[in-house]
């Protein structure tokens, strides 16, 4: 079923397509066999499944020529550090089906959260959610970011980074996270987004010209029109005491594309501004910013699990749905091992 989706298959009925290559796969199952199995898998069976892939995850880093890649923003990598970006999106229905429901974006279907490894693409772990779930729930994140760090081998989790838009910026999660690093061995850094809220507000009427340095673009060179700034000394004790300790506030301010509507603040200066927050205690602004900003794209493994099967969910059930996005999952790592071990050259990006 993995297989067949990665060729781009969309149905289960296309299953059919593998069976001239049986030389090659083995036998291939008939449709009502790939029904019926989905059925089967229960909450037990895709907590062995997720075992297992973990297992084999462990086999194929282990096999890696030179290595697990390092994850890169703004002309640098981060060694070895491990990136996990986490994400939820919006899986339309166009029928009824078990536990779908409107979404915040004025469809209908699903909301499924989702944690991709950076370093190699592959979809480590999901939740299929009602499509009325919470962007920013917190207990959502926590669950399918635990899955995740359980799917990356013990051996490379001693340094990971957490990244998130502002959905993640819960008291929550940051607690959470904080507290991964209370495991001996392990350090947990995150980068979330943040709300330009009213302190923040001031924070940045009070933040004087030369506390604003330029940022930086993906290959590393300066961008123009775009400057960084921390706001952390600027904003009271008694806001940050409400978050965890530690907790760095940064500010990226850029001149805004033609057309683009500000918010009443931003009018006041022409500024667009937006925020993240960070544990990371050293380090340049402008590659921390960078390296936040590089978060975008888990975008794009998104569009490509819903080109492997996410975007298309077969069942009016939904066990057999939530069976499907583990095929999904599968698929993700199937292309992303063939990548990293068979491929090379231009194959291998």
């Amino acid at each position: 079923l993995a297989v067949m989706l990665t060729d781009g298959g969309e149905s289960i009925s296309d299953i059919g397509v593998l069976r001239h290559q049986s030389e090659a796969l083995g036998p291939v199952a008939s449709a009502p066999t790939v029904w019926r199995t989905l059925n089967e898998v229960t909450a037990g069976k895709r907590k062995k499944i997720q075992v297992a892939r973990a297992r084999t995850r462990r086999h194929v880093w282990s096999h890696l020529p030179g290595g697990v890649p390092a994850s890169k923003c703004a002309g640098r990598d981060l060694g070895a550090t491990i990136v996990l970006d986490v994400d939820a999106t919006i899986v339309v229905t166009h029928s009824e089906k078990e536990h779908a429901a409107p979404t915040y974006k004025r469809t209908f279907g699903y909301h499924p959260i989702g944690v991709w490894c950076d370093n190699t693409e592959e979809f480590l772990a999901a939740s299929l959610r009602p499509g009325n779930a919470g962007s920013n729930t917190a207990a959502d994140h926590i669950d399918v970011l635990g899955q995740a760090i359980a799917q990356v081998p013990a051996n490379h989790r001693r340094d990971l980074l957490i990244r998130s838009d502002g959905a993640g910026a819960s008291h929550d999660l940051l607690n959470w996270v904080t507290e991964q690093n209370r495991i001996r061995g392990r350090r947990v850094e995150y980068s979330v987004g943040f709300q330009v809220t009213a302190p923040l507000r001031r924070a940045i009427a009070t933040c004087p010209e030369e506390a604003w340095g330029p940022a930086l673009n993906p290959d590393g060179d300066i961008r123009d029109g775009a400057e960084v700034a921390e706001l952390t000394g600027f904003l009271s004790p008694r806001m940050l005491a409400k978050w965890p300790d530690g907790m760095r506030v940064i500010v990226r301010r850029e001149r805004p594309h033609p057309g683009a509507q500000l918010s009443m603040f931003e009018e006041i200066d022409g500024w667009r501004y937006q925020a993240f927050v960070t544990n990371t205690a050293t380090g340049q602004l402008q590659f921390l910013e960078a390296r936040h900003r590089a978060h975008a794209r888990v975008e794009d493994r998104i569009r490509h699990a819903k080109d492997t099967g996410l975007g298309r969910l077969p069942s009016r059930e939904f066990t057999v749905n939530q069976a499907w996005l583990v095929a999904v999952m599968l698929a993700a790592d199937l292309v992303a091992w063939t990548r990293m071990l068979a491929c090379t050259g231009d194959a291998a990006v």
